[in-house]
């Protein structure tokens, strides 16, 4: 069995990884205004754009923090190890979370860079409606059904093309274009661009996201059962939490 990375190491790569994260999607964003004027195409440019890259960084990090890049999915594993599974301790989450919304904010201020931006202005689009909110609740819910229901049914090693398969496609029969992130969602705040969300939309989209995280777990704990030890970790295996101390 691999033994886990120092948790030093993980957070660093959540903290990375989330911010490639969302400099992808802002930079593609930023790219896709640029290139055309309607709306359809620049939403495809973008959406395309993380998808390539999301399954990429899923791939290559994977192994060794489990590729989380998500508070919410980094919250619902710990919740599942509460419940007697196998996700992140408490210190992990503790490390992973602060690591995931420094990122995010990072890779937007990166993002602005690469294109001659302000590196920080905040974001005038507006995301404030009900609908939008019932958006995010529901692409935050399939997330996470997706993500611990392949660990739960032993088939986490497809996770770097079913996840950026299920966020290509809330990208487009969801309202709000599948945020789904907390930390995403606080980092597309500091980008006043294609991807940017106004500062006073964000708290009711992760309030949103939340709901959403709950209604996940649950489905997951009525459609799969509960999650036994021997279940493959969220969202790539890395390493057998068995093998070595948890940090």
């Amino acid at each position: 069995m691999t033994e886990l990375a120092p948790l030093g190491r993980r957070a660093a790569v959540e903290f990375v990884g989330t911010g490639a994260l969302v400099a992808i999607v802002v930079g593609s964003g930023i790219q896709a205004t640029r290139l055309s004027s309607d709306v359809g195409v620049q939403l495809l440019a973008n959406s395309l754009a993380t998808v390539l890259g999301l399954g990429v960084l899923i791939a290559l990090l994977g192994p060794v923090s489990g590729a989380h890049l998500n508070p919410a999915v980094t919250l619902a594993a710990w919740w599942t190890r509460r419940r007697g599974g196998d996700g992140p301790s408490l210190r992990e989450t503790v490390a992973y979370v602060p690591a995931q919304f420094a990122g995010a904010i990072g890779g937007a201020v990166l993002a602005d860079a690469m294109f001659a931006e302000p590196l920080v202005r905040w974001s005038g689009h507006d995301r404030w409606s009900p609908h939008l909110w019932l958006g995010e609740a529901v692409a935050t819910a399939g997330l996470v059904l997706l993500v611990l229901g392949l660990a739960r049914t032993g088939r986490a090693h497809v996770a770097p093309v079913s996840v950026a398969a299920f966020i290509g496609s809330a990208y487009w029969f969801t309202s709000s274009t599948s945020f789904a992130n907390p930390a995403v969602t606080v980092g597309r705040a500091f980008t006043d661009t294609f991807a940017g969300i106004a500062p006073a939309s964000v708290l009711p989209f992760v309030a949103a996201q939340l709901v959403g995280l709950a209604a996940g777990v649950a489905l997951v704990t009525a459609l799969f059962g509960r999650r036994s030890p021997a279940d493959e970790d969220v969202v790539v295996p890395h390493g057998d939490h068995h093998s070595a101390p948890v940090s």
